[in-house]
């Protein structure tokens, strides 16, 4: 529960259902279509503390991997976005999530496997999001400093390694009019989003000035591309 506001009697008795209908608001905000492959959050355990039994984290590869298979061979995209294989930070669901979806993103396109699930699809691209990266964080804070104003990136960079390695971004899309949109949709899941904390407490003008670009990697392509890009459909699109 990281909205405060949000942790009052009724709520965390009814967690799953608040989440399925902030998920619900979101998707409505964002104009798109969205499913559920029904696996439990395996939480973020502390040190030395398992992970629950039968949370999604635990799941074997293959078994996910065949339901996400079957989902991409309904949607029938043409690229495909997750987490790298840090998970973006180290929650076990980011983490597995990556390896799942890579797999299928490999399968989809292949008759031989998961043959139950649909006839093959096979995506064009495959990006990593590079989202909140150590860069976007430092970039942030010392143009909000510059600038006489608060920053509340301090206490985040500090827990960065050193050597946090630079991000190897590919692909830079331009979207800070969208933004707005994006601020929406991530407040409608209001369990998990503190309208006075974290994320939303940044000026959004400095944002568009000095980071207005959502950042990704390309893992794979099946069309030919040329990099850098700013576009996710590059080399998908019709020329002209």
């Amino acid at each position: 529960m990281l909205n405060p506001a949000m942790d009052k009697p009724g709520v965390r008795e009814n967690l799953p259902e608040i989440r399925r209908a902030e998920m619900a608001a979101a998707r409505e905000i964002l104009g798109v279509r969205q499913r559920f492959l029904g696996y439990v959050d395996s939480g973020l355990p502390g040190p030395g503390e398992p992970l629950p039994d039968d949370c999604f984290a635990r799941t074997p590869v293959e078994q996910a991997a065949g339901r996400l298979v079957a989902l991409i061979r309904s949607f029938r995209p043409h690229v495909i976005i997750t987490y790298d294989e840090t998970g973006g930070y180290p929650h076990p669901d980011h983490v597995h999530t990556h390896r799942v979806t890579v797999a299928a993103f490999d399968a989809a396109g292949d008759a031989a496997s998961y043959p139950e699930a649909g006839a093959p699809w096979q995506p064009s691209k495959l990006y990593y999001h590079g989202a909140l990266s150590k860069a976007w964080f430092q970039t942030m804070h010392d143009a909000l400093t510059a600038r006489g104003l608060d920053s509340p990136m301090a206490g985040v960079l500090a827990e960065f390694p050193a050597d946090a390695p630079e991000p190897a971004f590919t692909t830079r899309v331009p979207c800070a009019e969208h933004f707005a949109t994006r601020d929406r949709a991530l407040l409608a899941h209001a369990t998990q989003i503190d309208p006075a904390g974290g994320f939303m407490l940044h000026d959004r003008d400095v944002e568009r000035e000095v980071w207005p670009t959502e950042d990704y990697h390309l893992a794979r392509s099946h069309v030919e591309v040329t990099l850098p890009e700013d576009d996710l459909f590059a080399g998908l699109r019709p020329a002209g």
